[in-house]
């Protein structure tokens, strides 16, 4: 057999795995789409007999999860049960409901998540008489911001308002503490009933090692951005989506994982993760931060975890154009969606995205450009806001290119935004309302084609 035989060989065996590699992953899709459609359809409905109402306010997926694994458990106990994203629920539906359980995530200083910025405006404003309604609630959140719980507690104060009853007290838990998570699960029936791997995408953590570290912008004036590799210690590569997360466990405080964004594909063989170190005042790192870009050695392991992150998912934007914004470390996720697109062929992209300085800044460099060049990338705006006299930064960017903005949203295009909630995301969504109007931007957020992955 000559060269060019072998070649073609060569390349067809290439092809072939190629295909039947896309073929498994497509398979393992729709059985867990057809799963999680026999989950809902299940805890849908029990003929005649009224509903619990599992409502979710959800910004990075733990809540949804946390409602999902509660439905599950009424079932097992004979309860028939219904899970909304708060968004889905309308006043009608509350008030004709005997009862709901409400599981509440905080944004940022105390706001709505996105998973109920829509309810929290239409339906929070106009209180509808909810004498008739039994309720619980399950508070998530954080106590090292100042109003923590805060969109739980006005929730709960809002139903008390309305009328409704409470079932008992408000659960609230900082950062997934195992002990409150406890007390609301034990109110529904036995964790043990619940079939293991019914949907809960609470995993328990494995040991990773870490094979690759690599510094990002040697030279910045901005904390060191380190790019990590690793690949379970044990067992083969686990599957996740792009706009997943990886969380990471602290020996020195265990009972705060931290969640960073994916930011490479299943398929890459390596989760992949841009973590900036954080230094406090007094020069130590932060627990994580540290943990990952110094304490760690290559070869050393880390405890993690997967986190799915359906909110950040391209689930139901895969046909549409899209615009990715972000700044930062928040270019992991937008990172890992440019591949997937760039996977299945899809050149519709627009990618701003915002630093301090093109020279040390730009953060994988040569992966964008190649992106652009060749043309997975139909738009590219990088804003360095520190190479010119006056600040600039994605949100000023957007605004500049308004016109094009516009025609691209009205075009369908889906906006996935990735970094700093404080400055960036803020600034971003404050731009979009300026220029595609509150009411566009509603029907964005109520159809997913608005989804932030902020911190």
């Amino acid at each position: 057999m000559n060269e060019a035989a072998w070649r073609a060989l060569g390349a067809g065996s290439t092809v072939a795995v190629y295909t039947a590699l896309c073929a498994g992953i497509y398979l393992r899709q729709l059985r867990q789409k057809a799963a999680t459609a026999r989950d809902a359809s299940a805890l849908s409905s029990d003929g005649d007999k009224p509903s619990t109402l599992v409502l979710f306010a959800s910004q990075t997926g733990q809540a949804e999860a946390i409602a999902w694994q509660t439905a599950r458990q009424l079932r097992a106990a004979g309860t028939s049960a219904r899970v909304m994203e708060l968004n889905a629920l309308d006043a009608a539906t509350l008030v004709t409901a005997s009862r709901a359980l409400f599981v509440a995530s905080t944004y940022g200083e105390g706001d709505a998540p996105d998973g109920a910025s829509l309810f929290a405006e239409r339906v929070m404003g106009s209180p509808p008489p909810l004498g008739s309604l039994r309720y619980a609630v399950l508070a998530l959140g954080d106590r090292q911001y100042a109003n923590f719980c805060g969109f739980g507690r006005a929730l709960d104060d809002w139903l008390q308002a309305a009328g409704a009853v409470r079932e008992f007290k408000r659960i609230e838990v900082d950062n997934s503490d195992a002990v409150a998570l406890a007390e609301w699960q034990t109110r529904w029936g036995d964790v043990a009933d619940v079939e293991p791997g019914s949907g809960d995408p609470a995993v328990t953590f494995a040991q990773w090692r870490l094979t690759t570290r690599r510094l990002l912008n040697p030279g910045s004036a901005g904390a060191p951005v380190f790019h990590l590799g690793l690949v379970p210690q044990a067992g083969a590569m686990p599957h996740w989506a792009s706009g997943d997360l990886a969380q990471i466990a602290v020996a020195s405080d265990p009972t705060r994982p931290r969640d960073y964004s994916i930011a490479s594909l299943h398929t890459d063989g390596e989760l992949q993760l841009l973590v900036r170190q954080e230094q406090h005042p007094d020069g130590t790192l932060g627990s994580a931060s540290g943990l990952l870009t110094s304490t760690l050695t290559v070869g050393d392991t880390v405890a993690l975890r997967l986190r799915p992150h359906r909110g950040f998912r391209l689930d139901g934007n895969e046909a549409r154009p899209l615009i990715l914004v972000g700044n930062g470390t928040g270019l992991a996720g937008l990172r890992a969606h440019l591949r997937a697109r760039a996977a299945a062929g899809r050149h519709d992209n627009w990618l701003v995205f915002g630093e301090r300085q093109a020279a040390n800044d730009f953060l994988h460099r040569e992966e964008i450009e190649t992106w652009q060049a060749n043309g997975v990338l139909q738009r590219l705006d990088m804003v360095f806001s520190r190479d010119q006299p006056e600040r600039v930064y994605v949100q000023h960017r957007l605004l500049q290119s308004a016109d094009a903005l516009l025609e691209w949203l009205h075009n369908g295009a889906a906006v996935y935004v990735c970094g700093s909630l404080q400055g960036m995301a803020s600034g971003v969504d404050s731009a979009l309302r300026q220029i595609a109007g509150e009411a566009l931007l509603g029907e964005m957020l109520a159809s997913g084609r608005y989804r932030r992955d902020v911190y």
